[in-house]
């Protein structure tokens, strides 16, 4: 039986990075095991995550779309970063850009996206939140899923449900939405590196 290496962990974000941040912090404070988080690529500055993810010793990468003639030249350029740094799996964390060739068949299966709803209810928008709130709906939640050519309908890794209440809003949801979107990003970690590893033993 061949040893499994252990797995290197890309996150994309564009924004601040919120969720990036508070990943790498559990990563700094080794509350993610044996998980490694080797490169961060983000875009905007100030970008906080990227600020902590150098404390952290982990390697950063400043990649702007707007210096490439087209969305093709810079996932490219991004393919070959991930390649450089021998990256095995990716999280998008606030990332606003939609993925598309050639990273999803030079990683597929192997790019991860978490959304603020159960899919596949409120998929394919960026008000989410907002859209449950409107419809009144009295659960909704996050689910994380794998990147494919469909928007937010690649196989779903793990979901938490978040019950709403009468007179909730936007500003008394979010920060449920991101304790409880910490937890699931960490989990799903473990689920997709638990079976990797298992179909690497099977294929041995």
């Amino acid at each position: 039986m061949k040893n499994v290496k252990a797995h290197n962990w890309a996150i994309l974000t564009t924004g601040w990075g919120k969720n990036a941040y508070d990943l790498i912090k559990e990563y700094k404070n080794n509350k993610l095991g044996n998980h490694s988080i080797a490169l961060l690529i983000y875009e905007a500055e100030p970008c906080g995550a990227a600020e902590f993810a150098k404390e952290a010793g982990i390697r950063t990468l400043r990649i702007e779309k707007k210096r490439f003639k087209n969305s093709e030249a810079y996932q490219i350029e991004i393919c070959e970063k991930l390649k450089e740094f021998d990256i095995d799996f990716i999280f998008l964390l606030n990332y606003r850009y939609i993925v598309k060739e050639p990273m999803l068949s030079t990683f597929e299966n192997k790019i991860l996206n978490i959304h603020p709803s159960l899919l596949p209810s409120f998929k394919g928008t960026k008000t989410a939140i907002q859209d449950a709130l409107a419809y009144g709906v009295k659960i909704t939640g996050i689910t994380t899923h794998y990147v494919n050519k469909e928007l937010d309908g690649g196989t779903i890794i793990d979901q938490t449900a978040i019950s709403i209440s009468s007179g909730d809003t936007f500003e008394s949801l979010y920060p449920k939405f991101s304790i409880e979107g910490l937890a699931l990003i960490k989990r799903s970690i473990y689920l997709v590196e638990n079976e990797y590893n298992q179909s690497e033993r099977t294929s041995a």
